[in-house]
């Protein structure tokens, strides 16, 4: 039920100098209540301030659920721990999408569907010589994303449910094959097509690391990895991404752009590139014995020196994906046998601190997902360039689902956020040969 057009009793006062404003209260299912001020502009003539939207709810949604306090995250209710403990991603995809874990008969068509549809027009191939070789696969992929609208534009038109459906299921289908693509022209290697004898992350990793001229076998350990992975990524609330999604999406266009929309914000080091950072911040440090040194700068308030990988914007305590990432990484290292690397040795040497340092654990600096994962996929023999890729692969239908969500709401209007404006105020313009 939209919590908006039910009864409503609560209320909340703002006080203006002598004047009063009364704006209603919502409750949802669990979280913070929140204070409807969008006629606070019409009444008072004023707007909020709020950077970031860091107080600020931009829509209702049914589908994720975030408390940072406590460490909980909910896809649809589930708890994360128990999605990727005992599930696939396509199980969690179709939760995602419509609300409800599938029964057998429905996992098994879903699976199928998906599964049919991860071959790309092969017009695509030659679309992706017209990047440079050494161009970022994140860049390739911004671009590619974007042109599925110009390959399946059968599919684009947002006002009719079966097409929305249809491209839904495109993109969760197409985006492991783009992103495979993108890997394999930045290595010079022939793109490999899909195969629809295997599971999810199983195709996926074939398409990277197969080539023509022998079998490639997957490994069962990687394979679940990658999967834990796409799950633990799948969405994630309202964060810079999706909320680009929805704003892209609330102007109308179609959901390929949308998409293309939420990987370029992905893109930045501060959202999806944190894991990229967190490895780059380990080949810094370098070796073990330097660890005390940026420990150290990391305390210091006066150097602009942090450590990446460590706590997290909403989880005030400790990330509940980085648990489980925590154990698929060491599951990684053993199946995969490296004890020699430098990096690791500096990331597992970081780890043992932070969840015993005393200034670590004050402040909640618990090791986050993204430390983790950066560790995993590269001992899976993922370039850090590639990182951002697969976490794009992964919010795909996180992004999707909200996309839909926000289609399907009848109050959804475009986004059209306000602004404080400390510029110059109105003046005359002058003649070139007047101004000074």
């Amino acid at each position: 039920m939209d919590v908006r057009s039910g009864a409503n009793t609560k209320t909340g006062t703002l006080t203006l100098g002598d004047k009063s404003y009364t704006f209603p209260v919502y409750e949802g299912t669990i979280g913070p209540d929140v204070i409807d001020i969008s006629k606070l502009y019409n009444q008072a003539g004023i707007f909020t301030y709020d950077p970031g939207y860091t107080s600020t709810a931009s829509c209702e949604s049914k589908i994720t659920y975030i408390d940072g306090d406590n460490g909980i995250l909910l896809y649809r209710g589930y708890p994360i721990e128990q999605l990727a403990e005992h599930g696939d991603f396509l199980e969690t995809c179709y939760l995602l999408l419509y609300g409800e874990l599938p029964t057998a008969a429905q996992k098994h068509d879903f699976d199928y569907l998906v599964t049919r549809h991860t071959m790309v027009h092969e017009q695509m191939s030659r679309f992706f010589q017209g990047f440079r070789r050494d161009a970022h696969p994140m860049a390739v992929m911004v671009g590619s994303v974007g042109a599925l609208s110009a390959f399946y534009h059968d599919s684009t038109d947002i006002s009719d449910p079966v097409q929305r459906d249809i491209a839904s299921i495109r993109m969760i289908a197409k985006l492991p094959t783009l992103a495979a693509m993108a890997y394999k022209y930045s290595i010079g290697q022939p793109f490999i097509y899909p195969k629809n004898d295997l599971a999810y992350a199983a195709n996926f990793l074939r398409m990277c690391y197969a080539v023509p001229c022998e079998e490639y076998k997957v490994n069962p350990v990687l394979a679940r990895a990658m999967d834990r992975i796409f799950i633990l990524h799948a969405d994630h609330e309202q964060n810079a991404s999706t909320s680009t999604v929805r704003l892209s999406g609330s102007s109308g266009a179609n959901p390929f752009a949308c998409i293309a929309a939420g990987c370029a914000c992905l893109w930045g080091p501060a959202h999806g590139g944190a894991n990229e950072a967190a490895l780059k911040m380990l080949a810094e440090i370098g070796t073990v014995n330097r660890i005390p040194e940026f420990i150290k700068r990391a305390k210091d308030k006066n150097d602009s020196f942090r450590l990446m990988g460590f706590g997290h914007r909403v989880y005030r305590h400790y990330d509940p994906r980085a648990k489980i990432m925590q154990k698929t990484c060491h599951e990684v290292l053993n199946e995969m046998g490296i004890k020699d690397d430098p990096l690791l040795d500096v990331a597992l040497e970081l780890e043992r601190i932070a969840l015993h340092d005393d200034y670590f654990i004050e402040k909640k600096l618990y090791p986050n997902i993204d430390f983790y994962s950066g560790i995993t996929l590269k001992a899976m023999g993922f370039p850090t360039a590639m990182f951002t890729v697969l976490f794009a692969v992964a919010r795909t239908v996180g992004w999707i689902a909200q996309w839909k969500e926000m289609i399907e709401d009848p109050s959804q209007k475009i986004g059209r956020p306000r602004q404080l404006y400390s510029g110059a105020t109105q003046r005359e313009y002058l003649p070139i040969s007047r101004r000074k």
